[in-house]
Parts: C-alpha cells; structure tokens; sequence
C-alpha cells in the first residue's frame, strides 16, 4: 500500500524538519540526499556539498548527483530520473518519494536523527548505529527503538533479504510503469477512434 501525498509530506517534514508543504519542492534533491543520510550518516553522505537553497536546475542536478553517489556505493538498484525530478514534476515526485520512503523503513537504524543539525553542518559525530557499511550492519535491540514520532524498524532483515526486497521493489515499479504506459496507449488509441467519429 502506498502513502498518500499528506503522509509522505507529514513524514518527510517529521524527519527532515522542514516546512515542505508540496511534494514537487522535492526535485531539488536536498530532501532526497538527507533521507539518505538519516540512513547511513556522515560516513556516507556529504551532507556538506548538498546545497539546500538551491535556486537552478544546475544545483538541482549537483544534489541528484550526491544521491545517485550514495545509491552507487550502497549497490541500490534504482534508476534516478533526474531530468524529471529536477523539473519539480508532481507526479515523478511523488512516485520517487514513494519508492524513498519504502526504502527508509526497510533500512533505517531507528534512533534520533537530527536534521536541523546536519544540515547546519554542527553534528555530533555519527553514532555507532549510522557507522556502518551498506551491507555489513546487524540490527540489535537498541536499533530497533523508535524516538517518538519516528518510526521504528518493522522487522530485521539480513542484507540479502533488504538487497532482495529493493530488487522486488524496483520490479513492481517497472511494472507498475509498463501498465500506466499501455493503459495511456489505449486511451490515445480510443481517443483518436472517438475522434474520427
């Protein structure tokens, strides 16, 4: 079941501590790389060079450029549409959000994430639950607590079983794709016979 567009806002403005009150303002890509970051911390992230006042489409790309380099060296197979996203499209937004938070609650440590902190650049140092390679991690007890308001870890997966599930999780989404691709091709091709009439 996917979230609604209000979740996925209350959520990503939960985390992040922001103030986005649409889902496009997330083809800057800033949003995108710190909910990475909640992920696998300084260690993996630059938070620094994410430039969140981004103004252009030339900083827009620099961010998906941070994140399509976490994704590379994390092994996620997902392709980043950055022409679409970075053109603050709605729709791609959202289906990119989408995949993104689907992603967090598989991956994400559990404990406290200071946003504001990380992206003010006065973060303490990444505690031994973000300090850890992409694969190489072992949820314990202490992972699995949520801080209030956050959510916690449903369940522990091995890395096999997350590298598994981001695998399905991509293929649902090709095929979601191919289905909304065929069905916009017969509602050209009706389209067009209505038209004739």
């Amino acid at each position: 079941m996917t979230e609604s567009k209000t979740e996925l806002l209350t959520w990503l403005n939960d985390l992040l501590q922001l103030k986005y009150s649409r889902v496009d303002q997330c083809g800057t890509g800033a949003a995108y790389c710190q909910i990475m970051d909640s992920i696998y911390g300084k260690c993996d992230v630059p938070i620094s060079k994410v430039k969140f006042a981004s103004k252009t489409e030339y900083d827009y790309f620099n961010n998906f450029k941070i994140l399509q380099s976490v994704f590379n060296n994390h092994q996620i197979d997902k392709a980043i549409p950055m022409d679409k996203l970075a053109q603050c499209r709605y729709n791609d937004n959202l289906e990119f959000l989408q995949w993104i938070k689907k992603y967090w609650d598989a991956f994400y440590p559990g404990g406290g994430y200071d946003a504001t902190a990380r992206r003010n650049g006065k973060a303490k140092p990444a505690s031994p639950s973000h300090a850890f390679p992409a694969h190489g991690h072992h949820h314990t007890a202490d992972d699995a607590r949520a801080t209030p308001g956050r959510t916690a870890p449903r369940e522990h997966f091995s890395a096999a079983e997350k590298d598994h599930q981001a695998k399905e999780m991509s293929k649902q989404i090709a095929d979601l794709k191919a289905a909304g691709d065929t069905l916009e091709k017969e509602r050209n091709f009706y389209y067009l016979k209505l038209r004739d009439y």
